[in-house]
């Protein structure tokens, strides 16, 4: 037999007196919006909340509800009551909890993902005194084959390439460089030898005067 809670309703009465803690916020449910699940694997779908006041696991509850669309009626997945764990008809023994709650987790695992099971999972918790009921939103997706691994042969091929052409263009400056290095070397070694081949030329011509003037 099915379980069914009508969207918005809660199977809970707020009995409990409150009491004012300075300082602590309403009670929060983290969840992931959204979980993509391989057909035929077994999926963790988390939930964790935090709370102002400590757990009294006789009185806290917490369920688990499967909804197909958002307009349809919520079935459950899960009932906790206390440290009860009641499996709901529609999963049977593919649901197994898997949280902890002396750390706020009342997380489960679904096994043997059926196409079927994508669809929203709601996650409620109550903890007494805190008047707050918690309430998380999951979207499981199935899909049939995950995506292909992101292929690193591309960039390690871009990359490589543009490394080459960077060290292509260091070596090309490089080169350049000193070639400039060399021709300015070889241009002063030039100006240098027709400077002092001048001078030798000049040393010649005075020799020779003073040879034209000797009596």
């Amino acid at each position: 037999m099915t379980v069914s809670l009508q969207r918005g309703i809660s199977r809970w009465s707020a009995e409990e007196d409150v009491v004012f803690i300075a300082g602590c916020s309403s009670m929060d449910v983290n969840v992931a919006s959204s979980i993509n699940a391989l057909n035929g694997t077994t999926v963790k779908i988390a939930c964790v909340f935090t709370s102002c006041y400590k757990m009294d696991t006789a009185k806290f509850d917490m369920n688990w509800t499967y909804q197909e669309t958002a307009n349809d009626t919520e079935e459950m997945v899960m009932w906790k009551k206390g440290m009860v764990s009641v499996p709901s008809y529609r999963f049977g023994d593919r649901v197994m909890f898997a949280g902890n709650l002396d750390k706020n987790d009342l997380s489960f695992t679904l096994s043997d993902v059926q196409l079927e099971d994508e669809g929203i999972y709601h996650c409620y918790v109550r903890n007494p005194p805190d008047r707050i009921q918690g309430h998380g939103i999951i979207q499981l997706k199935v899909v049939t084959e995950l995506p292909p691994p992101r292929d690193s042969t591309i960039a390690v091929a871009i990359g490589a390439s543009v490394g080459g052409a960077l060290a292509l263009l260091i070596l090309s400056m490089v080169v350049v460089k000193c070639l400039r290095r060399h021709r300015k070397q070889e241009l002063i070694s030039e100006e240098k030898m027709e400077e002092e081949g001048k001078l030798d030329a000049e040393g010649v011509a005075e020799e020779g005067t003073k040879y034209e003037i000797s009596p």
